[in-house]
């Protein structure tokens, strides 16, 4: 019944500052979004997948947050080389921390301290 992913939605404080952040870090592309009566953006995924960033409130500031961002709920996304995607976070000064797996991903926060992977695929 499931075919896949169709979007993942991430709650942000300023919405303008977070689609800086995906479109320069990440390499995101915008995509159309409806006016759903709030700010925020969608960036495309690729494979019909979205990404959307939700400027309304947080019910989750002040909760507790584990150290290890791998431990944390997060949005991991596929790359073809980890070196290639840790030299990009190191060129925008991005601090990230190897998966403790030993896998070939690392994690780290956007400005509004929601985690993403990158995990070579």
């Amino acid at each position: 019944m499931i075919t896949g992913i169709h979007h993942v939605s991430l709650i942000v404080s300023d919405a303008e500052r977070a689609l800086a952040f995906y479109q320069s870090v990440l390499g995101l592309a915008q995509v159309p979004r409806p006016e759903l009566g709030f700010p925020g953006y969608w960036l495309d995924l690729g494979a019909g997948q979205t990404l959307h960033l939700l400027e309304v409130a947080d019910p989750y500031q002040g909760v507790q947050r584990p150290v290890h961002p791998g431990r944390d709920r997060h949005l991991a996304l596929g790359v073809e080389d980890i070196a290639d995607a840790k030299a990009r976070l190191d060129k925008f000064n991005v601090v990230y921390k190897l998966s403790l797996s030993g896998r070939a991903a690392v994690f780290f926060r956007d400005p509004d301290f929601n985690v993403i992977e990158l995990a070579q695929v």
